[in-house]
């Protein structure tokens, strides 16, 4: 059985890595995450222009990087000479986006990997295919959970390996309602994933009762996730891993 699915207490899942402490989604993030003792990683895949998948959040490189640009309009070669560390602190200058496949060859052994699938702007393209075949390729169907915002990347994403399991993602507030709601449970039946203010101890009982796993986003302080554990949810997206550790600890 995939290990999201195995976990008998709530997992520490690690948004963008850890990264409150090295620059998000980059391998630096991914490897301290599991030193830091998370349960798994989240990370966002898009395609570049010459169709590897890289691994970043925007669909822009301006943010991280300081290179105004397209990730889709930039090929890989582009996307590899930014520095995607300086951002954060000059101690990590020279970081780079990595590909899916480095990631997955850097920590797929150590922890499990949640690819959130974010073609947002580019929703026609290969991005799902291309992931399910580097899962394929490296053997991690049991270690990997997609997620999206998009219903169709999900749906396409069981159709290809249907023993992956698939998390819808709900927008705050009003905007995510549809999401949060039962039916969704037909695209996404093993997990959802609101965010963490909309999350109730009555809302956590009620997807346990269809079965359905709780993994909130994205939960920095302790005290959020000392509620949230007692609220009974199944997972915490931290940028703050050892906090989440403590919180589990403690609650």
């Amino acid at each position: 059985m995939n290990g999201f699915l195995l976990s008998q207490r709530p997992l520490v899942i690690a948004h963008r890595g850890a990264s409150r402490y090295a620059p998000e989604n980059t391998l630096a993030a991914f490897r301290l995450a599991a030193e830091q003792g998370a349960d798994a990683v989240e990370l966002d895949a898009k395609l570049s222009a010459d169709g590897e998948v890289v691994v970043i959040h925007d669909p822009t490189t301006d943010r991280t990087t300081g290179f105004r640009g397209e990730v889709r309009q930039l090929s890989l070669g582009q996307l590899k000479s930014l520095d995607a560390g300086s951002f954060f602190s000059t101690q990590f200058k020279g970081e780079s986006i990595p590909t899916l496949a480095e990631v997955f060859e850097a920590v797929g052994e150590h922890v499990l990997i949640n690819v959130e699938l974010t073609n947002y702007t580019s929703p026609g393209d290969a991005l799902v295919e291309k992931v399910a075949a580097l899962v394929k390729k490296y053997n991690l169907e049991e270690r990997v959970l997609f997620s999206s915002f998009h219903p169709l990347n999900l749906i396409r994403a069981r159709r290809l390996l249907p023993q992956v399991p698939t998390a819808i993602l709900a927008l705050p507030g009003r905007a995510g309602w549809w999401a949060r709601a039962g039916w969704m449970r037909q695209v996404s039946p093993w997990f959802v994933h609101p965010y963490f203010t909309d999350t109730t101890a009555r809302y956590v009982a009620r997807q346990h009762t269809y079965n359905r796993r709780v993994n909130v986003w994205t939960v920095n302080e302790l005290e959020d996730m000392l509620r949230l554990v007692k609220d009974g949810v199944d997972g915490l997206i931290t940028d703050d891993p050892p906090t989440a550790r403590q919180a589990l600890a403690t609650a």
